[in-house]
């Protein structure tokens, strides 16, 4: 029974939610698994992904095969480097504490990537709401500035229609007068 490291879609149309298990090979996408080991949620920036590391160590051992995006999330949270550290453990090439130190070592340098990308994003969106802010405000002052031309206008337009209408009025009363 060849057994697999797959993704069970879950959540609702256009906004996908996936569970990883382990299944049978030959069994549907969505169908019987096996174990449920973690869940993958794409729609976060970054992803968010929980995982029970142990567990999934153990089948990688076993001999499960992850499809490739599995692959991936292993390899992101580290357990496809456990699986090779101590791979590399078995074969004498190191003992387990090296491979402890080198693991402990890589999960710190993928913490601070994490933590930096994490504060991009939320530079980035503070400056994307500052430059928002920025791009209303001159909208605003040109539509103010529209406003009061437009009103200054109107203002002129019926000053000149007063500044008329007294004309005709004085020219119309200075006959009146001659007569």
């Amino acid at each position: 029974m060849p057994v697999k490291i797959r993704l069970a879609r879950r959540g609702k149309k256009g906004y996908p939610f996936y569970h990883i298990v382990v299944a049978d090979s030959r069994a549907p996408r969505d169908g019987k698994f096996i174990e449920n080991i973690g869940s993958y949620n794409p729609n976060t920036n970054p992803a968010t992904i929980t995982l029970n590391f142990d567990q999934a160590l153990a089948w990688l051992q076993k001999g499960a095969q992850p499809t490739d995006t599995c692959r991936a999330i292993l390899s992101y949270k580290g357990v496809m480097y456990k699986k090779h550290l101590l791979g590399g453990v078995s074969k004498g090439a190191f003992s387990a504490e090296v491979a402890d130190a080198r693991f402990a070592q890589w999960m710190e340098q993928k913490a601070e990537k994490i933590a930096a990308k994490e504060s991009k994003l939320s530079g980035d969106k503070v400056a994307d709401k500052k430059a928002r802010l920025e791009a209303e405000k001159k909208v605003k002052e040109a539509r103010a500035e529209a406003v009061a031309a437009k009103k200054a206008e109107i203002a002129a337009a019926a000053a000149a229609a007063e500044s008329t209408e007294a004309e005709t009025e004085a020219s119309a009363e200075e006959p009146a007068a001659e007569a």
